[in-house]
């Protein structure tokens, strides 16, 4: 699946409340689930891993959705300009 794809699978399943739950309360849960993957990282299994990996890119998806930003254009500047 590619970026665009699951950016827009995430609309279509979560759009609707995650709108109504807020860019705050979005970015909370990303943090949150960034906390998760750390831990994932350095205590889980591959499995566990992968797990919080696909939650990550999810609430991520989440709040470039809310932000009416790509997550390809956002990747983008990788491929142009890398830091």
């Amino acid at each position: 699946m590619r970026i665009d794809e699951f950016q827009q699978l995430m609309e279509t399943t979560y759009g609707e409340q995650d709108r109504d739950r807020g860019m705050p309360s979005t970015v909370a849960w990303l943090c949150e689930e960034v906390g998760e993957l750390a831990q994932a990282v350095r205590k889980g299994t591959r499995e566990q891993q992968l797990h919080e990996l696909g939650d990550v890119l999810a609430w991520l998806s989440s709040l470039a959705n809310q932000l009416d930003l790509s997550l390809t254009d956002a990747a983008q500047r990788y491929v142009t300009n890398p830091p």
